[in-house]
């Protein structure tokens, strides 16, 4: 079975992976220095709580550390959040990231999709979506999912509109989790960030992740924000013991202490993404107004997968956008990345596209 995510450098070879939206400033020193200094500790087990963690995320974000739970990345979170909460019915965006409706169906729940219009650029139309949840029936105990960027579309919504889908969610008595694990690496976070909402609504779960933010990938480390301690006491009663290493849990205090790392990201995505997202509409793709680390394309000139494959024959992977709901195999993501590579990435797609036009003419 094909990998379903992006990042899949192990089963193929890969020279540029351009699928996987991670930092591109990589590993920042400071964490890397971190990690060589807890070597040594990894003969015990780390402290399943992690309450050294918790104490740092909440003095970055100003919250109580009772409403912060740790995890073994965003994924891990998704699925102990479902199990946690045991939902028999759920609402999703469409398109959106796939993890949701697998927690979701691996916990036997019943999902209905909003389904984003295509015609609309895929865009949330909040009184849309509220109306929707509200004649929606019974949502008592279920849950709605809402990333924040969305993804793949790196599309946003502001904090004001999180709050509103948040109150009809509270009054349904539904769970809203935000997944907010791209929303550091977008230009201004306060802006569509729900977590000020926090005090006033219980039912609002924040899903973050150091994952993307400081290029952590391997590490696997997320983080949960709520204000209901015993929602995160299910969770933590569902969760496997240990699930976050004392490398990940020194990585991440050690990360939030990298201010100059984020002042960086937050030069350079925004100017970079522009150079691609230019270089992309030069050679005849429509682009979508991403406000995260990746874009978002459409391939109207080439068959399903095309694109795909032909930059794979030249060692690029990018993301095959067919396995979202509502997309197709002319969809694709790419990330984010430094001049040079977004520069060597456009030069082979531009190399790859004049040599595959010329053979159709030829024919």
């Amino acid at each position: 079975m094909e990998y379903g995510h992006g990042g899949d450098i192990y089963s193929q070879n890969i020279k540029m992976d351009f699928s996987a939206n991670i930092n591109p400033l990589g590993l920042p020193e400071g964490v890397r220095e971190a990690l060589y200094g807890a070597i040594s500790r990894c003969q015990c087990y780390p402290d399943s709580r992690c309450r050294d963690l918790a104490e740092g995320l909440s003095l970055y974000h100003s919250l109580p550390k009772e409403w912060i739970i740790c995890g073994n990345g965003g994924a891990d979170l998704i699925f102990s959040l479902v199990f946690a909460q045991k939902p028999e019915r759920a609402v999703l965006l469409a398109p959106t990231f796939s993890e949701y409706s697998q927690a979701l169906k691996a916990a036997g729940c019943s999902i209905t999709y909003f389904d984003l219009p295509p015609e609309k650029g895929f865009a949330l139309d909040t009184d849309e979506f509220c109306s929707f949840l509200k004649e929606a029936g019974n949502l008592k105990g279920g849950m709605v999912f809402l990333c924040n960027p969305n993804n793949p579309t790196g599309l946003t919504i502001d904090r004001d509109a999180v709050r509103r889908i948040g109150q009809v969610c509270q009054e349904k008595g539904a769970v809203l989790a935000v997944d907010e694990c791209f929303c550091q690496l977008t230009e201004e976070p306060e802006k569509i960030s729900g977590i000020s909402w926090l005090a006033e609504n219980p039912r609002l779960f924040i899903l973050k992740a150091f994952t993307k933010s400081y290029a952590m990938a391997g590490l696997r480390l997320g983080y949960g924000l709520c204000s209901d301690t015993e929602l995160l006491e299910k969770i933590n009663q569902v969760r496997q013991p240990w699930s976050v290493s004392i490398l990940s849990q020194e990585a991440g205090k050690a990360a939030l202490r990298e201010g100059e790392y984020r002042e960086r990201t937050r030069q350079l995505i925004p100017a970079e993404r522009e150079f691609l997202k230019k270089g992309l509409k030069r050679l005849g793709f429509q682009v979508w107004d991403s406000k995260a680390n990746y874009l978002f394309f459409f391939d109207k000139e080439r068959e399903n997968r095309e694109l795909y494959h032909l930059l794979k024959e030249s060692g690029v992977l990018i993301r095959c956008c067919d396995n979202y709901r509502g997309l197709t195999g002319q969809h694709y993501r790419i990330c984010v990345k430094t001049r040079e590579e977004n520069q060597a990435f456009l030069e082979i797609l531009e190399t790859i596209l004049s040599r595959k036009g010329k053979h159709r003419r030829e024919i």
